[in-house]
C-alpha cells in the first residue's frame, strides 16, 4: 500500500476550499448577465452561447440541452497542446483518462477506469469504429491536438447513437476550413526523445474551402521499450451547392507503431527505485485507421435533410501485454465498414415550437480475426516475472465476421411555455453478426500447453433493442436553466466475446464456445438533474446523477455444464455529483475548475470464486479534479498552472485491507506561451512540475500490490509559425 501524504489526506478539503468560495456567488440569486461594457462580459457568453451538436445530433444551445455535455474549445486544445487524451479530457468534470503507453489509454466517464467497451468514440458525429470491434484506445485513432473542439456527453446515449454509448460519448470535431488562405507549422522537442510536427493549411476553393492537417510524432518513451511513432492526416472540404445545400467531406488517416508494454506494473520497490523497468518489453501494437465521409445537407425553410454516407477501415496487429501472463497470443483484426446516416428535421408553426427529428442509421462491416498462440520465455516469478522473448505457435482463431445494423430513431421537442422545453426520443436497433470459421476442428491447442480453444463452424447472432430518452429544460431567466433527463443505453456483446470464448480443458473448450453465443446486451439507465448558467461573472454547470447497469458480464461457473464462462449476471450502480466553474477574475486572470465526486458499487456481482455484492469497485476514485489558473497580461503572452487531482481507490474488488488502496495523487503542470514575432509564438510545457512519483494505474497481481509509474518531470519546447 502506498503511503498517504498529508496533502492526499486533505485533497477533498483542499478542493472544497477552492470550489465552494467560487461557488458562493453562483448559489446566490441568479442575476442578469452584465452589460457589454463590463470587463468580464468578454467571457460570460462562453456558457450562455455555447453550441453543442453531440447530445441531439442538432446544433443546440447548451443552455437548452437536457444532457450533461462538456465542451472543450479549439482554443483550449491549442493552449493545452495535448500529447495524450489524458491531458485534455480531464477539463470536463466527471471525465478522466489514464495512460497505458504511448497514446494508449483507459477511460473513466461516470465509471471506474476501464478497458471495457462502455464508451462511444465519434469524429464529427460518426463512430470511429464499428459496433462489436471496440478498442479502448480508440481516441488515439483521432488527431486530437489538431481538433476543432471536443464534446463529452456523460451517461447513456443509445437513443441517438445505438450500441456502446452506455457510459459516455467523446466526439472529436474537425476544424472548419476558411476561404482566406492560412497556414501554420508547429515544431516541438522534449524530454525522452519527444518530437512532434503539426502542419495545418486552409484556403478557398471557389464556392467552398478546404483544410488539411498533419501530425507527425515520435517519442523514445521514458520507460524501457516504450517508443512509438504516429502519422495522422486530416482533410475537410466544405462546398456550397445550389438551393442552400452544402457538402462536407472528411478524410482521416492514422498510422501508429508502438512498443506497447502497456500498464507494465511493478512491485512497490521497483515502482519507487526502478520505475523505467518494463516487464513486458516484447509487447507491440500496430494500428491503421482510415475514415471517409461526405455529408449532404439541405435546409429549406423549417426543414432540414441530412444524408451522410461513410466508409472506414480499421486494422490492428498486436501482442498485448495483458495476455502474456495468462494466454499469450498475437492478434490481428481488421474491419471495413460501409454505412449511411440519414436525418430529416421539421420545425412546425405554433406557440409551442414543436420540432420533429426522424433518422435512420445503416451499416455493414465485414471483418476478420486471426490469433496465434505464443510460447514466451520468462525470468523471475509472480509480480516480478519478466517476459523477454517469444516464438509463434499454433493458430488458435481464424474467422470472418460481419456486423450489420439497421436503426431508425425519432425525437420530438415541444415548449408548452416559453421557459419550458420537453424532449422525447426513441431508437430501435436491429443488429447482428454472421461468423464463418476458417478452422474446422472442434478444438485447437496452444502448442504443447494444456490450453484448448473451442471452435464453432459458423454462427449468426441477432439482437433487437428499444432505447428511450426523456428530457426537460426550464429557463430560470436569461442566464440560468435547470434540466432533468432519463436516458437508457445498451451495449451488444463484441465479436470477440461471442466468437472467441477463451481457453479451457480439451473436454470443456467446445462447451465454453457454445455458451458464449448466449450472451445478451448489457443495459444501462440513468436519471440526472442539472443546473447551468452565469451569475455575477461565474460560469457554472452542476449535475447530479445515478447510473445503473444491469445484465453486465460476469465470469461464473455454468451449473448445467460445470464450465466457467461469462454470463449476463451483474448489476452495478454509479452515483455522483459534478461541478464546473469558471470566471475571469480580472482582465488578465482567469480560473476554471472541473470537480466530481462519485461512488461506484457492485449491487449484485457473484463470480465463480467470490461475491463482491455491496463492495466498491476497484480503480474507481471517488474524487477527480482539474483546476487551471490562466494569466494573460497582454495579447500574445500567457501562462497557465494546472492542478490535476485524483482521489484514492481500492486496488481490487474484495476491498481487502491486505492490499488497501492507492492513495491518489496531485500533479501540477505549467504551460507558457509568448509571441516572439508578428506571426511566431514560442511555448513551453513543464509536466509534473514537482517531479512527483505517482501511478497511472494500480492493482493486484499474483497476490501482490503493483503500480504503473507515471511520467516524471518532463520539459517540452516548441515554435508555432503562422502566415
Amino acid at each position: 500500500m502506498l503511503p498517504e501524504s498529508n496533502l492526499n489526506k486533505n485533497r477533498l478539503a483542499l478542493a472544497c476550499a477552492l470550489a465552494f468560495p467560487l461557488a458562493a456567488p453562483v448559489l446566490a440569486q441568479t442575476s442578469p448577465a452584465p452589460d457589454a461594457s463590463d470587463s468580464q462580459a468578454i467571457v460570460e457568453p462562453s456558457v450562455l452561447n455555447t453550441v453543442t451538436v453531440t447530445g441531439s445530433r442538432e446544433q443546440t444551445q447548451l443552455m437548452r440541452s437536457p444532457a450533461s455535455v462538456g465542451v472543450i474549445s479549439a482554443e483550449a486544445i491549442q493552449q493545452t497542446g495535448p500529447m495524450h487524451p489524458q491531458q485534455i479530457i480531464g477539463q470536463v468534470p466527471g471525465a478522466a483518462v489514464a495512460v497505458t503507453n504511448g497514446e494508449g489509454h483507459t477511460t473513466a466517464i461516470r465509471q471506474p477506469f476501464t478497458t471495457s467497451p462502455v464508451y462511444l468514440f465519434l469524429e464529427d458525429g460518426i463512430p470511429t469504429r464499428a459496433t462489436g470491434f471496440f478498442n479502448h484506445n480508440g481516441l488515439y485513432e483521432t488527431n486530437m491536438p489538431q481538433a476543432g473542439g471536443i464534446e463529452v456527453v456523460k451517461g447513456p446515449g443509445s437513443a441517438l447513437y445505438g450500441s456502446d454509448a452506455i457510459a459516455g460519448i467523446v466526439n472529436v470535431l474537425s476544424r472548419v476550413p476558411s476561404a482566406k488562405p492560412v497556414a501554420s507549422v508547429t515544431g516541438e522537442l522534449g524530454s525522452f526523445g519527444w518530437q512532434r510536427l503539426l502542419l495545418d493549411g486552409t484556403t478557398g476553393t471557389g464556392e467552398g474551402a478546404v483544410r488539411v492537417g498533419a501530425n507527425l510524432t515520435h517519442t523514445d518513451g521514458w520507460r524501457e521499450k516504450t517508443a512509438y511513432d504516429r502519422q495522422s492526416v486530416n482533410l475537410r472540404h466544405d462546398q456550397g451547392l445550389d438551393a442552400g445545400a452544402t457538402l462536407k467531406t472528411l478524410l482521416g488517416y492514422t498510422k501508429i507503431d508502438q512498443q506497447t508494454g502497456a500498464n507494465s506494473s511493478l512491485t512497490y520497490r521497483d515502482y519507487t527505485d526502478n520505475p523505467t523497468k518494463n516487464n513486458f518489453g516484447i509487447a507491440w501494437r500496430k494500428v491503421d485507421a482510415l475514415r471517409l465521409s461526405t455529408q449532404y445537407e439541405r435546409e429549406t425553410g423549417a426543414s432540414l435533410l441530412s444524408i451522410t454516407p461513410y466508409l472506414r477501415s480499421n486494422a490492428m496487429d498486436l501482442n498485448g501485454s495483458y495476455n502474456l501472463s495468462s494466454d499469450p497470443r498475437a492478434e490481428k483484426t481488421s474491419v471495413f465498414s460501409l454505412g449511411m446516416m440519414a436525418k430529416w428535421r421539421q420545425d412546425f408553426e405554433g406557440a409551442a415550437k414543436p420540432r420533429l427529428i426522424v433518422g435512420l442509421d445503416v451499416e455493414r462491416s465485414p471483418g476478420k480475426r486471426t490469433e496465434d498462440s505464443l510460447n514466451v520465455s520468462t525470468t523471475g516469478a509472480g509480480a516480478d516475472r519478466n517476459y523477454y522473448a517469444y516464438t509463434v505457435g499454433n493458430r488458435i482463431y481464424d474467422y470472418d465476421v460481419t456486423f450489420k445494423s439497421l436503426s431508425p430513431y425519432v425525437q420530438g421537442e415541444l415548449s408548452p411555455t416559453q421557459a419550458l422545453r420537453l424532449t422525447a426520443g426513441l431508437r430501435f436497433d436491429s443488429i447482428g453478426y454472421d461468423m464463418s470459421n476458417n478452422i474446422t476442428a472442434s478444438t485447437t491447442r496452444a502448442g504443447t500447453t494444456g490450453r484448448y480453444y473451442g471452435q464453432i463452424a459458423s454462427a449468426s447472432v441477432d439482437y433487437t433493442h428499444w432505447s428511450p430518452k426523456l428530457g426537460v429544460t426550464l429557463a430560470l431567466g436569461p442566464s440560468s436553466s435547470l434540466y432533468a433527463s432519463y436516458n437508457h443505453g445498451f451495449r451488444a456483446p463484441s465479436e470477440s466475446q461471442l466468437f472467441r470464448a477463451g481457453s479451457d480443458s480439451a473436454a470443456n473448450a467446445p462447451t465454453k464456445a457454445r455458451l458464449a453465443l448466449d450472451l445478451k446486451p448489457i443495459k444501462a439507465r440513468q436519471v440526472e438533474l442539472g443546473w447551468r448558467g452565469v451569475s455575477q461573472g461565474w460560469s457554472y454547470d452542476v449535475a447530479v446523477y445515478q447510473l445503473t447497469k444491469t445484465d453486465d458480464l460476469v465470469s461464473q461457473r455454468d451449473l448445467a455444464t460445470n464450465v466457467s464462462t461469462t454470463l449476463n449476471a451483474g448489476k452495478t450502480e454509479h452515483t455522483g455529483l459534478e461541478l464546473a466553474l469558471g470566471k475571469s477574475l480580472s482582465r488578465s486572470w482567469r480560473i476554471d475548475t472541473a470537480l466530481s465526486y462519485a461512488v461506484h458499487r457492485y449491487v449484485d456481482w457473484v463470480t465463480a470464486s467470490a461475491n463482491y455484492s455491496g463492495n466498491e469497485m476497484a480503480t474507481a476514485p471517488r474524487f477527480i479534479g482539474n483546476t487551471r489558473v490562466t494569466w494573460t497580461p497582454r495579447p500574445g503572452t500567457s501562462a497557465q498552472l494546472e492542478w490535476v487531482s485524483l482521489g484514492e481507490y481500492w486496488l481490487e474488488d474484495s476491498n481487502s485491507a491486505t492490499y488497501g488502496k492507492y492513495a491518489g495523487h496531485d500533479v501540477f503542470n505549467l504551460r507558457l506561451r509568448q509571441q516572439v514575432g508578428k506571426d511566431v509564438s514560442a511555448f513551453l510545457r513543464l509536466m509534473n512540475l514537482t517531479d512527483r512519483r505517482y501511478a497511472d494505474s494500480a492493482s493486484v497481481s499474483s497476490n501482490t500490490a503493483v503500480y504503473t509509474p507515471a511520467l516524471p518531470r518532463a520539459l517540452y519546447l516548441g515554435l508555432e509559425a503562422t502566415w
